[in-house]
């Protein structure tokens, strides 16, 4: 059976973009195939036939790793198919949620469903990029509104120079000085995702402008095969209020709405709202009959969102009185917990994020074994956020996607300022509970975490501190049309509400030098490269005023480890010494881990060894065992022991790690010995010069140290 093929290319990054139109998926709305080197993705949009009861546009991106893809069997020894998503394919997911989202109409009730399936994944090429391009190229050509297309591309600076898509092994090759994902409509960015190394303003910001160069690019091609093939799109009902309502809102909230909204904390904020939203249903039920609550929700909101916009734009005024720039109080404390071992509190304003620290062995390290990643994670942060901070109850339960992605965003913010295993050979975990929040949550967990970090005594190589920058934009569909900036206000330090109804969340994590991770997501189409330099250089400024903060609560790590965490000594030996340190089914490893009850002795290919356990004394005495034990004595090198047996022609003596050398009668003293008994006796302790080593057979001389 014929499918129909037909191939579209464009080269990015020096490789074929390969777009396959085909009948595959052919009961979808639409479907694309897309090749990128042998990394190969199936795209499908579909949009239900019917309105959803909601009062949102219900959308879903569903990601979908398969272990085929990469040529792989894993998952449960008992269940060997692919379950949960890992937390890569949530966020791949979410990358291109984000970016696909704010080009639809938010008063659509149909759903619509995109999923990006991986069916071949080369190790080179990461599919992200693709699911990206083949979701906004399926939802172009098929019949669902849509106000795409949209492009993106994957960005490095390595050694001084911009690549675009760099495979993944230049990546572990080449040091990179950051690696940021750009996505946007025409002329404008939507999506981004970076993490670096103390990147400089001015380096990311021309990341963005060769991104838009190749987003721009990608959007005209996509349109060359709309243009050819793209069907029309189909026409859906609108959610709209009746105008009568409308004004009925407008007028009651017109002397009342501003001196609900500007409170100086969120509980009254909310609390005033809340009151002003009751007296609004009470009295529209009264005037209006049969008026769905839902749709007064949606008119109360607008409202809020208008007279927000209209202030700020127009008089700089906040809901919470702060200039534009200006911090919400900031404050933190260390050494919260007894038991822990680090803790940290991070105020700022209503939000506040407690980090709490765990140090273990490195054989504590996660282990991670999905589609595209094998190995081990020696750094872990998690984010949890209860429904109590913000004031709800409800389930609690697993990380969902909120959770997931923020403690993303901050373990890259972190996670290149933590020392290397050779400086402090621990595995350590961050735990971030967010106890109130009103806005930048995840970046205060990246300020309480830096704060944690220094209190459990992890030498961190800087400080590192976030902050989350908002937008307020002026909507002038005929301002743009004419190709004029709409006016606009960058805010630093967002909370809830200028969360809710502004335009951008741009949040930036860095230390005094540079950037180590910045996000951002739009509820417009787009952000011109002006607004993100001057969201970038407000950010900078909010940023060194809170690392100022926080280096008056903890400048430098704690001097010593909290006496709760574990102690944990690094030993080098030969790997061929492994099996030796091993002993027969693991007798010899495990008698010394009882022997100084010690909570474990990890072992790495490469002869690196931990011993790990909770009596520092313990832990140095195994590890001078261990180096005694594999340690390889050369003829030359001069020995200490105990002498444990003596015979005719010799005296045994106990080298230390299951080791015995010989000193032959000849070789006790200058001169005619005889009997050994007349220079040694069992219990003396010696010193002497090897003079054999071979075959485990170590042959000793006391004469050879007497000159």
């Amino acid at each position: 059976m014929a499918l129909n093929r037909k191939q579209y290319s464009i080269e990015v990054g020096g490789k074929p973009l390969v777009f396959e139109l085909s009948t595959l998926a052919e009961q979808a709305n639409s479907s694309v195939l897309v090749r990128y080197g042998d990394t190969v993705v199936l795209v499908t949009a579909v949009m239900s036939s019917e309105d959803q009861p909601l009062d949102y546009m219900p959308l879903t991106v569903d990601y979908e790793e398969r272990f085929y893809a990469a040529g792989k069997i894993i998952g449960s020894r008992f269940v060997r198919r692919e379950g949960r998503p890992s937390e890569e394919a949530i966020l791949a997911g979410r990358l291109v949620d984000r970016t696909i989202r704010p080009l639809f109409d938010g008063r659509m009730r149909r759903a619509v469903q995109i999923v990006v399936t991986v069916l071949a994944y080369d190790e080179e090429n990461d599919p992200e990029f693709l699911g990206l391009m083949g979701a906004s190229l399926a939802l172009s050509l098929s019949d669902i509104p849509w106000n795409g297309p949209v492009g993106g591309v994957r960005i490095a600076q390595m050694s001084d120079r911009f690549v675009v898509n760099p495979i993944n092994s230049e990546l572990k090759a080449v040091p990179t000085t950051f690696e940021t994902f750009v996505a946007g409509s025409r002329g404008k960015i939507n999506m981004i995702e970076l993490g670096g190394m103390e990147a400089s303003e001015a380096s990311v910001l021309d990341s963005f402008k060769l991104a838009q160069q190749e987003i721009d690019r990608l959007i005209e091609f996509q349109a060359g095969i709309v243009k050819e093939i793209g069907k029309s799109k189909a026409s859906v009902h609108l959610a709209e209020v009746d105008p009568a309502v409308r004004a009925a809102v407008d007028a009651f909230l017109a002397s009342r709405l501003e001196a609900a909204v500007y409170q100086p904390t969120k509980m009254e904020h909310y609390a005033k709202l809340a009151e002003l939203k009751a007296a609004l249903h009470a009295h529209i039920a009264e005037t209006i009959p049969d008026v769905h609550h839902k749709v007064l929700e949606e008119l109360f909101d607008g409202a809020v969102n208008d007279i927000v916009h209209k202030n700020i734009l127009e008089k700089e005024k906040r809901p919470d009185g702060r200039g534009l720039d200006q911090l919400r109080q900031l404050g933190g404390e260390v050494a919260l917990l007894p038991r822990t071992h680090g803790s940290a509190l991070f105020v700022r304003g209503n939000t506040q994020a407690l980090a709490v620290t765990t140090l273990a062995a490195p054989g504590a390290e996660q282990l991670i074994e999905t589609m595209e990643t094998t190995g081990k994670r020696r750094f872990m942060l998690h984010y949890n956020f209860p429904h109590f901070s913000v004031g709800e109850t409800g389930r609690m339960g697993s990380p969902g996607r909120r959770e997931i992605g923020h403690g993303n965003l901050a373990r890259k913010a972190v996670e290149s300022l933590i020392p290397t295993e050779e400086t402090f050979p621990y595995t350590i975990r961050v735990v971030s509970e967010i106890l109130s929040s009103n806005g930048s949550s995840s970046m205060a967990t990246v300020c309480a975490s830096i704060m944690s970090l220094l209190d459990a005594g992890v030498p961190l190589k800087k400080m590192a501190a976030g902050i989350a920058m908002g937008l307020m934009m002026e909507d002038s569909k005929e301002q743009i049309a004419n190709g004029a900036s709409p006016k606009f206000k960058v805010l630093t330090d967002i909370q809830g509400p200028e969360d809710h109804h502004g335009d951008m969340d741009f949040k930036v994590a860095g230390t005094d030098t540079g950037i180590t991770a910045l996000q951002m997501d739009v509820k417009v189409d787009g952000l011109t490269l002006e607004i993100l330099e001057k969201a970038l250089s407000q950010a900078r400024k909010a940023r060194l005023e809170i690392l100022n903060v926080m280096q008056q609560v903890i400048k430098e790590p704690r001097t010593a480890l909290s006496p709760h965490a574990p102690a944990v000594i690094p030993v080098r030996i030969d790997p061929e010494k492994i099996g030796l340190l091993i002993g027969p089914g693991g007798k010899t490893i495990n008698g010394m881990i009882k022997k100084f009850e010690l909570a474990t002795i990890d072992v790495e290919d490469d002869g690196r060894v931990f011993v790990a356990g909770p009596v520092r004394a313990n832990v140095e005495a195994a590890a001078v065992e261990i180096r005694a034990l594999t340690r390889e004595i050369k003829v030359g090198e001069i020995v200490e022991g105990t002498v444990i047996k003596i015979l005719d022609f010799g005296a045994i003596v106990d080298l230390g790690g299951g080791k015995d050398g010989m000193i032959h009668v000849s070789e006790l003293k200058n001169g005619f010995v005889k009997t050994v008994a007349e220079v040694l006796k069992v219990g003396d302790f010696v010193r002497a010069k090897v003079i054999r080593a071979e075959d485990d057979r170590i042959g000793l001389s006391l004469k050879q140290l007497q000159g």
